[in-house]
């Protein structure tokens, strides 16, 4: 009969391996900053200093803190049992995270919490680690707690967790190089926070307090990827799947064209966000976002839905279903979810599409003569110069039979060699760039050479006129110079 053996692992080799689960910076932080909520903060802070002798980054809460036990208990590895049932506040799962997303940051993780008014301190350092190959952490004593950076910020109740030696942070840069990755680092840790916890932020989390996340002081601004304080975005009905007895709830949102945002929201959501890379599924588990911008392969990303968001929602004894990983970082939906995707994802790519190019439809229906027409036959989609058009009619009466065939042989040239994937690129990821706009100075002599190359020196027709200038779309974002054009040269 076989016997069993008792076969611990090695102490510095697993603590070796969970360093590189594949954290970065800012999954790491986020992975701590669930820790807090789960134990009710409200106020969490973030402190780098990166630039003394000892550099440290800290994670202070006002939640609901550790005894002594507790504290030993949550340093353990594998704290909590991830089949177990939860409460419906926890964001944890396998009892791993406040360890390895710390040893994937640093070699020396302090954790200090305060309960009704106790203070407790426990340390796990690698190097101690390594050499004793053994688990054993460190109970601090209370001179030790007191020595600890940034244990002012430590209230009656609450948590503090210190990251020292940073050996992945600084990437072996030493100077002003190093503050400059710090800072660069900070900035997209905050970008990651505004938009993960967004919900929490705005105080949408049905039973919990607005949160409040500050680094190095700056308050964080919620990020919602839905857009919705713009009347202009489309709240689509929501549906609710069934997994067992669990109800997930599926809410689909179009988001406006560029055209509709105001200057400051165009400016806060292209800083933050790339419309056609982040469009898809946003999925939610307890309001905390886990996943985002995927269709998980149901459809390519693309234009038609290049304006489409759908968010999901679903509690946490869901998480086995879901297949949720050690760093909240993957989830891929069950069955039942996806398919309910496919048919809700058929529905608002239409609306995606029409929101992303009716603006240009309108453009063109409103123009007798537009300077470019779009075919579709036998051949396929594509785009020539309109030679009907006015302008280039205008043109043609000026030339002899010889040059009128060089016009037309440069016209269908052009339309031949339109740059279609360039174009498409940049008006995917900048559409506001894509504009052409004309100097102020030149608005009138163009307008005016214009006026003189259609009418020569007859009055003209304004209506037929303003139609024109529309179509040429050379003053796009000058339309009021343009009328009082008109109604300066056709009075």
């Amino acid at each position: 009969m076989a016997r069993p053996h008792h076969l611990p692992p090695s102490a510095a080799s697993l603590t070796a391996s969970l360093r590189d689960l594949g954290y970065s910076l800012e999954t790491a932080v986020a992975d701590l900053i669930d820790n807090s909520i789960s134990a009710d903060a409200t106020d969490i802070q973030l402190f780098c200093h990166a630039s003394g002798s000892l550099p440290v980054l800290v994670i202070a809460d006002n939640g609901r803190g550790m005894t002594e036990d507790e504290l030993i208990a949550a340093m353990r590895h594998g704290a909590a049992d991830p089949r177990k049932s939860r409460g419906p506040k926890d964001l944890g799962r396998f009892g791993l995270g406040l360890k390895t997303a710390s040893f994937s940051q640093c070699r020396r993780l302090t954790v200090v919490s305060s309960k009704g008014g106790t203070r407790s301190g426990a340390e796990w350092n690698l190097t101690q680690v390594e050499k004793d190959d053994d688990w054993y952490v460190s109970v601090l004593d209370s001179e030790e707690i007191a020595a600890q950076p940034f244990i002012e910020t430590l209230g009656e109740t609450g948590t503090i967790v210190i990251w020292q030696e940073l050996d992945r942070l600084f990437e072996d840069e030493s100077g002003t190089k190093r503050d400059e990755i710090v800072n660069e680092k900070l900035a997209i840790v905050e970008r990651h926070l505004s938009l993960v916890f967004h919900r929490f932020l705005s105080a949408e989390v049905k039973g919990r307090r607005r949160l409040h996340i500050r680094i190095n002081g700056h308050p964080i601004e919620a990020f919602d990827p839905f857009c919705r304080k713009n009347a202009a975005t489309q709240i689509l009905p929501d549906e609710t799947v069934w997994v067992g007895d669990v109800a997930v709830r599926m809410q689909p949102y179009i988001l406006p064209h560029h055209s509709r945002l105001t200057h400051s929201e165009y400016d806060f959501y292209q800083n933050r966000s790339d419309f056609i890379s982040n469009q898809g599924a946003y999925v939610y588990r307890n309001g905390r976002l886990m996943a985002w911008g995927d269709w998980f392969r149901l459809v390519p990303k693309g234009e038609p839905t290049k304006l489409a968001r759908v968010q999901i929602d679903f509690p946490n004894n869901l998480d086995e279903a879901w297949t949720i990983d050690i760093k909240k970082s993957r989830a891929r939906p069950p069955h039942v979810v996806r398919e309910r995707l496919r048919q809700i994802i058929d529905k608002i790519a239409s609306r995606s599409v029409t929101v992303h190019r009716g603006r240009g439809q309108r453009l063109f229906q409103e123009d007798t003569a537009p300077l470019w027409e779009r075919y579709a036959d036998h051949s396929g989609i594509r785009y020539a110069v309109n030679d009907e058009h006015p302008l280039i009619n205008a043109i043609e009466q000026l030339l002899e039979p010889v040059d009128r065939e060089r016009l037309q042989l440069m016209i269908r040239s052009i339309g031949s060699s339109v740059p279609v994937e360039m174009i498409y690129s940049d008006y995917s990821t900048s559409p506001r760039e894509m504009a052409t706009p004309v100097e102020v100075s030149d608005i009138q002599d163009r307008l005016r050479q214009l006026k003189q190359t259609l009418y020569g020196d007859g009055r003209g027709d304004p209506a037929a006129f303003r139609k024109i200038i529309r179509s040429t779309r050379m003053f796009e974002n000058q339309l009021d110079a343009a009328e009082k054009f008109i109604s300066e040269e056709f009075a």
